[in-house]
């Protein structure tokens, strides 16, 4: 897994690093301009002016050291250095050197007065004015030139992170004094603010590059917060035993569906057994019998006396895990019967979802009687309704962090990078999907998944991690092949195979 660290935390890797390798601050700062420049090149073509933006500190000491390198490529380079305080740092002050020796450079080095350039179509900005370790909204002149940059019609390219961004918690920044960078290379790590959906408009298409780093200094870091990697979930998934049988994958209890809304409860279904489950019944009222029975033969049946929705909990013994939720409704009944359910699953983890969870956020009271890892696979609106609204991305992921602890719960926060939240404190992203999946039945696909993969015995945070990374790679195969608009969640259960057959 890739650890996800704070800002003051990158910055003490970035000291040790020095140290134990025996490597000089500049050293350090070259190799992050030869990786830049490197993945500038074969992307930027030398019929494009380059006009860099470099501030004081070591992120404009990086954008002199890439000014220089792409002069060396032979690109038309203008350099604009910010040095409004008379102070550069030291690895910035050296690279102004080394920009200098360069003959006929264009350079202007800005102390007071600043007469803005003509920015065209062609022109690519690189913004080197603030790093990571910015901590307050940019002001006056800085401000404003971000507003310059960010209105003209240049593409933009920031450097580890865009200037005015903050590398966390950006509810108290001033949106309109960040640069809106068409891409971010950033070293090493990505920041947690990549990950929000209100910071996509600064960040742009954003890119990890590796740097030399001390190994064993990123080992004893600690951080909470992590992005899975498909060796991870390959060394989650046990081989096959050749002498197993059905009963030894499991068997699920899959209450879902009401009428008009059987679909969700079909789709959670096939995305239970194609997972690897040994066995599902699904508990439908009387009208989604026959749709279930002729459209997925593979899962058995048990049926509610209601005839259009949940009302009647089934005996509870023969099933290793349950599932409750997609296509569900929210009517009085159905809440009673999960209450009742809720009391008799014998602490055994569940897997709670959709419906479910908007029965829970309107009978609070059910909440305490949720078996401890159980998981609750929430979408944004979702989890606010349990836990309060949330005004940012970033305080709603707090929430899920407290929340889970506070409960003893794993929760799944669905979105672009989707979120698993577990009682630890630990937070686990994945990476992978894409906005196709953004389609009617796909988070139902997903309780279905992690219900199948908690039936064979998975911990329940190893099949709520695993469950979404299956998810987001069957995704990305069924958009491979059908297109981001045109795959539905039937294409994602579908795709689950080569999914599977990739990772492991």
């Amino acid at each position: 897994m890739i650890k996800i660290f704070a800002t003051e935390k990158i910055k003490e890797i970035d000291r040790y690093t020095i140290q134990r390798k025996s490597i000089s601050s500049i050293d350090l700062v070259e190799e992050a301009v030869t990786v830049f420049t490197n993945e500038f090149r074969n992307n930027y073509p030398k019929t494009r002016r380059v006009i860099v933006f470099a501030g004081q500190g070591n992120n404009g000491a990086d954008a002199l050291g890439i000014a220089r390198q792409l002069l060396d490529e032979s690109y038309r380079v203008v350099v604009y250095l910010f040095n409004t305080t008379g102070y550069l740092s030291p690895e910035c002050a050296e690279n102004k050197r080394r920009l200098l020796n360069i003959e006929q450079v264009e350079f202007v080095e800005v102390r007071d007065d600043f007469t803005p350039p003509v920015l065209t179509p062609n022109d690519v900005i690189v913004d080197g004015l603030f790093g990571s370790g910015l901590n307050r909204p940019l002001e006056g002149g800085y401000s404003g030139l971000v507003k310059y940059l960010n209105e003209s019609p240049s593409e933009i390219v920031s450097i580890d992170i865009p200037s005015g961004l903050f590398g966390e918690d950006n509810r108290d920044n001033d949106k309109n004094s960040i640069i809106k960078a068409n891409k971010t290379y950033t070293f090493n790590f990505p920041k947690l603010s990549f990950l929000f959906p209100e910071n996509e408009q600064f960040v742009g298409e954003w890119k990890v590059l590796p740097l030399d780093m001390d190994a064993r200094t990123i080992e004893e870091t600690p951080s909470n917060y992590y992005i899975v990697r498909e060796e991870d979930i390959a060394n989650a998934i046990p081989p096959r035993a050749r002498f197993s049988h059905k009963g030894t994958y499991g068997h699920a209890l899959l209450i879902a569906g009401s009428r008009g809304k059987m679909g969700a409860a079909l789709l959670s279904a096939k995305g239970c057994l194609r997972s690897g489950a040994g066995m599902l019944t699904v508990h439908l009222p009387k009208c989604g019998e026959p749709i279930m029975q002729t459209a997925f033969p593979e899962a058995m049946v048990s049926i509610d006396a209601h005839n259009d929705f949940f009302t009647t909990m089934p005996a509870l013994q023969r099933y290793s895990v349950v599932g409750i939720g997609p296509g569900l409704g929210q009517q009085l009944e159905s809440a009673v019967a999960m209450d009742e359910l809720l009391s008799s699953v014998m602490k055994k983890p569940m897997v709670i979802d959709a419906d479910a969870i908007n029965i829970i956020a309107n009978n609070p009271d059910l909440l305490p009687k949720i078996p401890s890892r159980s998981i609750l696979t929430p979408h944004p609106v979702e989890f606010d309704r349990i836990a309060g609204k949330s005004s940012s991305a970033y305080e709603r992921l707090q929430k899920a962090r407290e929340f889970a602890k506070e409960h003893e719960l794993c929760i799944v926060l669905k979105g672009a990078y989707t979120a698993v939240c577990t009682s630890e404190g630990n937070v686990y992203f994945t990476e992978s999907g894409n906005p196709g999946m953004a389609t009617a039945g796909s988070g139902d696909v997903l309780t279905g998944i992690i219900l199948g993969l908690l039936a064979q015995s998975f911990e329940p945070e190893t099949a709520a991690v695993a469950g979404v990374y299956l998810h987001a790679t069957a995704g990305d195969f069924a958009a491979n092949q059908w297109s981001e608009q045109a795959m539905i969640a039937g294409d994602i259960v579908n795709a689950l195979g080569k999914a599977f057959k990739t990772i492991i």
